[in-house]
């Protein structure tokens, strides 16, 4: 049988990617869909862990454009991750795997607070991990948590999973012209202000030569596909694209 091409996954979802058709909330059946994938996943070997955003539940970035204080907007956002994460790990436990959640804010009642080393054994353990609360500190988002997390446990990979089908030099919604990458660069996703991670996440994967690949998340069977060695799913971002 074919070997993963990789070993340890960082995934990142945005909060709204949760929502599915809903304008709200959280879509029992796209995160048991993705329970599933993640669990095929395991069964093959492979170590997952799993950045959440909180944009389906608050975003503090938004309320703080109508006046809020920034820092307690971005601590109520902090507060959604962990409400998704706990999402995360109901259906992972239901689907009969082991899940911890592990907080950048302590909240010992609900998850364990987050510590590297005792994450890193969690996945060895065979454990998925989910990375909630960011970074723990206002003004960085949850893809600068991502970004920070995969380089902090190894990871060989981290996905980024969304509505499209990869990166395009335009929205691919209002424009339909818009040019697909198979593969771009860090230097030129940063030039370009391509929308795929905000700059000091690209920054940190540019830095610590940590590839990211941006897929479909609704597309079955594509996740595996990429973790098996796929080349022609969604857009990789690697510091040597051509």
């Amino acid at each position: 049988m074919a070997e993963p091409t990789y070993k340890r996954i960082l995934l990142k979802f945005s909060g709204e990617a949760l929502m599915g058709d809903s304008s709200f909330g959280i879509s029992p059946e796209v995160m048991a869909n993705v329970a599933r994938e993640v669990v095929e996943l395991m069964d093959d070997g492979v170590q997952v862990a799993i950045v959440v955003g909180g944009g389906n539940i608050f975003r503090g970035e938004g309320l703080a454009g109508a006046g809020m204080d920034r820092v307690t907007g971005d601590h109520m956002g902090m507060l959604a991750t962990v409400i998704n994460a706990l999402a995360f790990q109901d259906a992972i436990e239901r689907q009969g795997r082991g899940v911890r959640v592990m907080s950048a804010l302590r909240i010992n009642q609900v998850c364990e607070e987050y510590i590297r080393r005792r994450a890193v054994r969690h996945l060895e353990k065979g454990r998925v991990v989910v990375f909630a609360a960011g970074t723990g500190n206002p003004f960085f988002t949850t893809d600068s948590a991502a970004a920070l997390r995969a380089v902090e446990i190894s990871a060989d990979l981290m996905l980024k999973a969304t509505k499209v089908d990869g990166v395009y030099d335009a929205d691919p919604v209002t424009n339909p012209d818009a040019k697909r990458y198979d593969t771009v660069s860090y230097d030129d996703v940063l030039d370009q202000r391509l929308k795929v991670m905000d700059q000091t996440a690209i920054v940190l994967c540019r830095d610590h030569n940590m590839p990211l690949r941006v897929y479909d998340m609704t597309a079955a069977g594509d996740l595996k596909r990429i973790v098996f060695g796929a080349t022609d799913v969604g857009t990789l971002v690697t510091s040597d694209a051509k």
